[in-house]
């Protein structure tokens, strides 16, 4: 790989971070067709120091019986500032058995991530976490 060729992959890779949590908020409005979500009802388990944001670990879950009457319908994650705002979103049914799911994300650098959790009532759910990245992704 030619030196050029080697920075071309970089630029491409590293962009500033030029967002604000207010686009996150508005990345998030747009989801959830404008509705709010109410704090609590959802948990994000993630090492609040995460050494390389390439490959970080994350489970997403909600309390919920999951009957056909009364369940998750939707789990997602966002994030402040990769360079995109919707990390991962998963459909859920009853026959899931608990609203529950994990996977490994890459963070460009430390940022807030958001989970959501939607109900079958309609109603949504939020948490927030704060994450610290000390090698982050595409930079390395």
């Amino acid at each position: 790989m030619r030196r050029r060729e080697a920075l071309l992959g970089l630029a491409l890779c590293w962009r500033p971070a030029l967002a604000t949590r207010e686009e996150l908020q508005a990345a998030i409005l747009l989801y959830t067709g404008g509705i709010t979500p109410k704090p609590g009802g959802v948990q994000i388990d993630i090492a609040p120091l995460v050494e390389n944001g390439n490959a970080v670990p994350v489970t997403l879950r909600a309390a919920s019986p999951m009957l056909p009457d009364d369940h998750v319908q939707a789990l997602a994650l966002f994030n402040e500032l990769n360079p995109q705002r919707d990390v991962v979103r998963f459909a859920l049914t009853p026959a899931n058995g608990r609203a529950e799911v994990s996977t490994r994300i890459r963070l460009a650098t430390s940022q807030q991530l958001v989970a959501l959790a939607k109900l079958s009532d309609g109603s949504w759910r939020s948490q927030a976490v704060d994450v610290v990245v000390t090698l982050a992704a595409c930079v390395e």
